[in-house]
């Protein structure tokens, strides 16, 4: 996954499925000005929560996807050389304060101790951002600045736990887990219209068994909802293949 920072485009998704009314938290929490933490394993949609959350708000997100590669660059950006002249280049933590934008900071507890450390700088009450790399400039967040942070459980590889001091700038956390086989069956059918019903019940309810068997260490990997939506498409093209023959 890249760890760049990107504009979200929309994209042509099925209608999203609230399941857990998750809507009406961020919503009073963006009314607020209040940073959101969203906690969950991973497949469980919390990137697409987010992405449906922006479109709901008509606002532009950025995002960026932590990992063990990211530097402070990617966050408050880089000085460079162009035509004979040095120039700072901005990140995208800089570019969605100044322009108020939606910030999606995905997988935070991947990160390294001093990427958070410039994060928790950016996210304290003071909304603002020293450039040492810049001449000292201070950076101030527009007012619709909000902040939209998930985490996976630490069970997962990469990940550690965050510092207190930055798990208290996110006062609002929300907790994702898989949806229930009735609602997982909703979601899938969003996906895939078309899917074998049965064929899909009998799918929701083995990934089932295989997540309650991770959630206790007895399984290193259990299967996503995207996965569930993967298994859908290939049985329901199988099965068209076959009507075809």
């Amino acid at each position: 996954m890249e760890e760049q920072g990107k504009s979200e485009v929309e994209e042509n998704f099925p209608e999203y499925l609230d399941w857990s009314n998750t809507f009406e938290t961020l919503e009073k929490a963006y009314e607020q000005g209040i940073f959101v933490l969203v906690i969950g394993p991973k497949g469980t949609g919390k990137t697409t929560l987010v992405r449906e959350f922006a479109k709901k708000k008509s606002v532009k997100l950025e995002s960026i996807n932590f990992s063990l590669r990211t530097r402070e660059s990617h966050l408050v950006g880089s000085k460079s050389l162009t035509e004979g002249n040095i120039q700072f280049d901005e990140g995208i933590l800089i570019k969605s304060m100044k322009e108020g934008d939606m910030l999606y900071l995905d997988e935070i507890n991947a990160a390294e101790a001093d990427v958070l450390l410039r994060l928790d700088e950016a996210l304290d009450d003071r909304r603002q951002v020293v450039l040492k790399e810049s001449d000292g400039e201070v950076v101030t967040a527009r007012k619709s600045w909000f902040v939209i942070a998930t985490i996976n459980p630490l069970n997962h590889v990469g990940t550690k736990e965050l510092p207190p001091q930055l798990l208290s700038r996110f006062p609002i956390r929300l907790r994702m887990d898989y949806p229930p086989e009735e609602q997982e069956f909703e979601i899938v059918k969003k996906h895939v219209p078309n899917v074998d019903e049965k064929s899909l019940t009998q799918g929701i309810k083995l990934a089932n068994t295989l997540r309650q068997a991770a959630s206790v260490e007895e399984l290193y990997y259990s299967p996503s909802l995207r996965e569930t939506i993967a298994y859908s498409k290939l049985i329901s093209g199988f099965s068209q293949t076959m009507v075809r023959k």
